[in-house]
């Protein structure tokens, strides 16, 4: 399966959680759901994934987590804000520079129509 067909399948999967669930809850039930419904579809999902910081060759914990990195190319950034913020596209951004990732999606379920809330990301 191409990164394409992938990534088409992560957004179907966004829309069936934001019509079942709608806006208004917290990031985790928007993830745990999500998760569920990318393995439903047969994808690779890992949720909360440690991000190392890489600096003058030494490898630091500081906390980065990937939300869900599905098929090992895909990383989602799920939010549940009044609005997506310039900082929140530059968090996913930070994470696919770190990651090697060429690809993301970052997802706002605190919408009322869930396009509103959705920016594909490449780097």
């Amino acid at each position: 399966m191409d990164i394409e067909e992938v990534f088409k399948k992560v957004l179907d999967c966004c829309f069936r959680v934001h019509t079942e669930l709608g806006p208004g809850l917290l990031e985790s039930a928007y993830e745990a759901c999500l998760m569920y419904e990318l393995q439903q579809e047969g994808l690779k999902v890992r949720k909360q994934v440690a991000v190392p910081l890489f600096y003058k060759d030494v490898e630091l914990d500081v906390g980065y987590r990937i939300d869900l990195l599905v098929n090992n190319e895909v990383i989602i950034e799920l939010k549940s804000v009044d609005s997506i913020a310039d900082i929140h596209l530059a968090q996913i951004l930070t994470y696919m520079k770190l990651a090697e990732c060429k690809l993301g999606l970052l997802v706002n379920f605190n919408v009322k129509h869930l396009e509103n809330g959705i920016k594909r990301v490449i780097l």
